[in-house]
């Protein structure tokens, strides 16, 4: 699920930089100059800040402001200040259309970073290709890199604008059925969604799988994203024999789920996706969720040498919020976007097609990350591959295996 100019103006300007061409001017440079602020790139910013998915999109912006200062801080890309223009998406598909038409409008906004929802990126993509707009996200949903027809190998890229610094639910749904039906010996699922892009999308890679290793899928049932009621689903589920839950979609429903599910009598765990693997599924869960599981892109970011300067620097900040299961891809992706602007910028000037240009380096990028090597493959899908399976313990997550699927 685990995410973006030409050259800004000064507020005396700003009704007129809407009426400059794609890539800015000249003119507008020689003003930011003489402010002292030099060529202004804007990085935009979409994920949920509100409502109940917001802890995860306050740790994502919090970690792309943090990129951003530190490229300032440090004069990453001389001659150019980086700003961050962070909207809020509530998780919604038709905000994210919104967002992305004020995003692009702005011509000092090179690229975004965003959004969190699979199906809000479905919504987004178009708009940012249209204006040559990069947008690098941490969405899993294979089809938003790769096409609808993903799953039956005719693999064609939709959009040449829309990047991911996490890996797949095309890699993510296998991984978790190869650990529950070989590691945890559960040979009987009961298989739950709730019908959006990601949550759907990742319970059909994991089905699939599951099947395909020999283990039984003994119920299905789709659940509403806005209920809080799961009665009759955790009466279905114990009468199935199951002896295993997994959920396809977020912690708003998988925790109350899991919570009534062990209600009814059923003493099974429930597992998901990355979308599940938050604190705010323990506060949901309470001391029901012990031993539920969750699988989540990259590395635990703790155990990574690549991520200790970040997580210092970014306790450093004294953000509110836990930077969470998407802060350093986040980082990452902003990051991206930054050395994709570093190499078309020249003596802190902006080429006229600028948007086209970091759009174009951007596929070219390699640095080492806070999660690791960043890099895009020919569908700008991340190279890096790695997953963890985390399982509660104690009342708090901890991992319990990190591997690619089939490696």
């Amino acid at each position: 699920m685990r995410n973006r100019s030409l050259i800004a103006v000064t507020a005396a300007l700003a009704a007129g930089a809407l009426s400059l061409t794609a890539c800015g001017s000249r003119d507008t440079g020689k003003a930011n100059d003489a402010a002292g602020e030099g060529t202004v790139v804007t990085i935009g910013f979409d994920a949920p800040l509100t409502g109940e998915l917001s802890a995860l999109g306050l740790g994502m912006k919090n970690s792309v402001d943090l990129a951003v200062k530190q490229a300032n801080k440090n004069k990453e890309v001389p001659g150019v200040t980086f700003k961050i223009e962070a909207l809020d998406d509530q998780a919604q598909p038709s905000s994210g259309q919104q967002n992305a038409t004020k995003l692009v409008a702005d011509k000092s906004v090179l690229g975004v970073v965003g959004p969190l929802n699979s199906s809000v990126a479905q919504s987004m993509q178009k708009v940012f290709d249209a204006a040559q707009v990069v947008e690098v996200s941490v969405n899993t949903n294979p089809a938003l890199t790769q096409g609808d027809k993903w799953d039956k190998g005719e693999k064609a890229r939709p959009f040449k604008t829309y990047f991911r610094t996490a890996t797949t639910d095309a890699i993510q749904g296998p991984f978790a059925a190869e650990y529950l039906y070989n590691t945890a010996k559960k040979k009987k699922v009961f298989v739950v969604d709730d019908k959006k892009t990601y949550g759907a999308g990742l319970a059909a890679t994991f089905s699939a799988h599951f099947k395909k290793l020999g283990g039984a899928v003994v119920g299905t049932e789709h659940v509403n994203p806005e209920a809080k009621d799961f009665g009759s689903v955790a009466t279905k589920i114990k009468n199935s024999g199951a002896d295993v839950v997994y959920y396809g979609g977020e912690y708003p429903v998988a925790g109350p789920l899991s919570a009534q599910v062990k209600k009814s009598g059923a003493t099974i765990p429930l597992i998901g996706g990355d979308a599940i693997y938050s604190d705010e599924y323990l506060k949901l869960t309470g001391a029901r969720g012990e031993g539920d599981m969750a699988t989540s892109v990259g590395a635990p970011v703790e155990d990574l040498p690549s991520a200790k300067k970040f997580i210092e620097d970014y306790k450093a900040a004294g953000y509110k919020e836990a930077y969470g299961a998407y802060g350093g891809f986040s980082y990452d992706s902003a990051w991206a976007i930054i050395q994709a602007v570093k190499a078309v910028a020249k003596d802190g000037k902006l080429p006229s097609d600028a948007r086209a240009q970091v759009t174009e380096s951007l596929q070219k990028v390699s640095f080492d990350g806070v999660m690791g090597k960043v890099s895009f493959d020919e569908y700008g899908d991340a190279t890096n591959k790695q997953l963890t399976v985390y399982e509660v313990s104690g009342g708090s997550w901890k991992a319990v295996t990190t591997g690619t699927f089939g490696g």
